[in-house]
């Protein structure tokens, strides 16, 4: 019995595949994934674009096929990159065949519009020779015409009755390697339909709220649908679709998993909106520390609060905190350090961010070092 059962994820069981090396259902953690949105066709530009979400720690990331041009420029890209790539493909089987050819580690289509039983064949066959895995994407904007007339609109049934009609198509050429997606832009058509799904076949689930918006509109729906399926256990690998730079949406990606704990990378800010008790600008503080401990991908908490009414309570739980002394007014007052939830020591507002940063750092290189030394006594301990 947990001592904390309120904070359990029973997480739904799924089959396991990989993308690449990269494993996604049964145990394994939830997977955090985006797309690039530069011309595949660019080579230097997508590669470049897709270093940076690896910096930001993406696990997958998603390049558009449209044409030949593309899944020639997607062979070079393979070589050029440490993450998995996978090929987005609609319409045209050639270019899934040339993905899976030009070293894609995953084929996301949709079996229905790639046309006859026999060019799906061709491309399951394809997968197979080249080691890809797929992913049915079934889309509530994009739903084949019969289901339509069958239930009228897009709904929940529609949905999962063309997933499952899709992954039979898979099935009967002997490809189980699939993970299935049902994204909406409506937050309670997606959660329905991803639920239902869950019950319905135990593939691994990708989770998305597609076309979700801008950055902040677009994060606050991303949050709450993903954010309540993951609660339930449902879902094996996440992309928040915004209308922003792709580097956000791995960093609301890994967001959402931090706040249900799920999967922790990078520092971890508990911070107070602040008020007229607060003893520095607790606001531009964080703004400013935000931006200089983004190149840490250690876990690690930081509490940021600006007065002691619950500055002392926040820093309990967290490996470094800090508590406002006195008042805005009072810049010379001390503002109070505690590690590891211990007070240990007094800071000044103006050497204060300096000295957060210094000591967020040494924190995680003791966590890691910590991290390399039980590594190497594996070997001996076996």
């Amino acid at each position: 019995m947990s001592v904390r059962p309120y904070r359990e994820i029973a997480r739904r069981k799924s089959r396991q595949i990989f993308v690449g090396p990269v494993p996604v259902g049964g145990d394994a953690p939830v997977t955090v994934q985006s797309m690039t949105n530069t011309i595949t066709a660019d080579v230097a530009g997508t590669v470049a674009q897709i270093r940076r979400l690896e910096e930001a720690g993406a696990d997958i990331v998603r390049v558009s096929c449209p044409d030949e041009e593309a899944t020639a420029g997607l062979k070079e890209i393979v070589k050029q990159v440490n993450v998995p790539i996978v090929a987005d493909i609609h319409f045209h089987y050639k270019r899934a065949i040339e993905a899976a050819e030009a070293g894609a580690a995953c084929l996301r289509i949709n079996p229905g519009n790639i046309g006859a039983h026999e060019r799906v064949r061709e491309v399951v066959n394809a997968a197979k020779d080249h080691g890809c895995s797929m992913r049915i994407g079934v889309n509530a904007g994009s739903l084949d015409r019969h289901l339509l007339e069958k239930y009228g609109e897009p709904n929940p049934e529609a949905m999962v009755e063309s997933a499952l009609e899709h992954a039979k198509l898979l099935e009967d050429n002997d490809f189980r390697d699939f993970k299935i997606s049902v994204k909406a832009s409506d937050v309670y058509l997606a959660i329905a339909a991803y639920e239902a799904l869950a019950e319905a076949c135990d593939y691994p689930l990708h989770l998305g709220i597609t076309e979700a918006g801008g950055t902040r509109v677009g994060t606050v729906k991303s949050s709450i649908g993903m954010g309540w399926l993951l609660k339930k256990g449902i879902g094996d690998t996440i992309r928040v679709s915004l209308s922003a730079d792709p580097v956000e949406e791995i960093k609301v990606g890994f967001d959402i998993l931090k706040s249900l704990d799920l999967r922790h990378r990078g520092v971890r800010i508990v911070a107070c909106p602040s008020c007229a008790r607060q003893g520095f600008d607790v606001i531009k503080t964080v703004e400013i520390l935000e931006e200089r401990l983004a190149h840490i991908g250690t876990p690690v908490s930081l509490s940021i609060l600006g007065c002691v009414v619950n500055g002392p309570g926040e820093a309990r739980e967290t490996d470094i905190g800090i508590t406002g002394g006195g008042t805005l007014a009072n810049e010379g007052s001390a503002n109070k350090v505690y590690i590891s939830g211990v007070p240990d020591h007094n800071v000044g507002n103006a050497e204060m961010i300096d000295h957060i940063v210094e000591l967020v750092e040494k924190k995680a290189a003791a966590i890691e070092a910590a991290k390399a030394a039980a590594e190497a006594e594996k070997p001996a301990a076996e």
